[in-house]
């Protein structure tokens, strides 16, 4: 039995935050493939005025395909729990902690698995001159705005004076900073879908760095799914994905992303809770190896839908 078949179902995307281009890509994929399959699908273009929008086009059901702020990180997601409306992805606890880089690796640290060593810097209750006369971490560093996504904001810091001035351009995004470890490497990314780890993949940024330009310019990236990896460890990176994202309490689909060093030990980054979902995005990728089409992806995740309060 298909519990939405007869609902109307608000494809949610576009938003407030800096990836708004990428979410309306990611929506407008969503929205084709559930009108193909016979769903009474409507677009749901997120504003200040979202309420009062999703009343009036008598939304019953909400897909999320929004990225970033205010729709990544928890904020629609209390909205819709207030409105009774069911929604995909993971609730409002796991999609602020998902969204926050610092705060996931400290629980990836309490789970035991490796991550890379980082500091934290808050603008708001710190001096920006006492943390780096106490700085103890060597480099080369990453310097990351601990709740952006699409790799926004991120630097490399190669001495102080590099480090100083990353601090500053990532807070003027988020007063709350990552600075982390760089740790050379292959990059792969694990999807998860209803509790269960898909086919690992590998990224090759032909840059060098799979930055805001790599991943969403054609033929900037060379993709490789399974990685090829030894069978052990593919299982070790799955298994970590999978242990993370029940930790958060992720639900539906979400993304973990690792980078595995030349040790072979595959170093947690971040995970996403509401991954890119254009026909070219990673997570349809790894579902199209494990042999799931995209419009079999959308709906499997639309069907997960539920107000999480309840």
């Amino acid at each position: 039995m298909n519990p939405f078949k007869d609902k109307i179902v608000g494809v949610l995307m576009g938003g407030l935050s800096k990836e708004r281009e990428v979410s309306l890509r990611s929506g407008g994929a969503v929205l084709d493939a559930l009108l193909l399959r016979g769903y009474d699908a409507v677009p749901i273009d997120v504003g200040p005025d979202i309420a009062e929008v999703i009343k009036q086009k008598g939304v019953e059901v909400a897909f999320l395909a929004l990225h970033g702020r205010y729709g990544e990180d928890g904020c629609i997601q209390g909205m819709l729990e207030i409105l009774g409306i069911p929604y995909t992805g993971s609730s409002v606890l796991a999609s602020s902690l998902a969204m926050d880089k610092h705060l996931t690796k400290d629980i990836v640290r309490q789970e035991g698995l490796p991550t890379p060593d980082s500091l934290f810097f808050d603008a708001h209750h710190e001096d920006l001159e006492v943390f780096l006369s106490k700085f103890c971490l060597s480099f080369p560093l990453m310097v990351k705005p601990s709740r952006e996504g699409s790799t926004i904001g991120i630097t490399k810091a190669e001495n102080a004076r590099e480090l100083k001035v990353a601090i500053l351009e990532a807070a003027k995004l988020d007063t709350r900073v990552l600075v982390e470890k760089f740790v050379q490497g292959r990059e792969v990314t694990v999807p998860i879908l209803n509790q269960e780890p898909l086919p690992v993949l590998e990224v090759v940024p032909k840059s060098g760095f799979y930055d805001y330009a790599s991943k969403y310019t054609a033929g900037a990236t060379t993709y490789t799914c399974p990685a090829e990896l030894p069978e052990e460890l593919t299982r070790t990176i799955q298994d970590y994905s999978k242990r993370i994202y029940r930790r958060i309490g992720c639900e539906g689909v979400a993304r973990a992303d690792f980078i595995i060093a030349s040790d072979g030990l595959p170093y947690f980054l971040e995970i996403n809770t509401l991954p890119g979902m254009t026909a070219t995005s990673l997570v349809p990728k790894s579902a199209a190896v494990a042999g799931i089409s995209f419009g079999e992806l959308v709906e499997k995740i639309l069907f997960t839908a539920r107000v999480k309060v309840q």
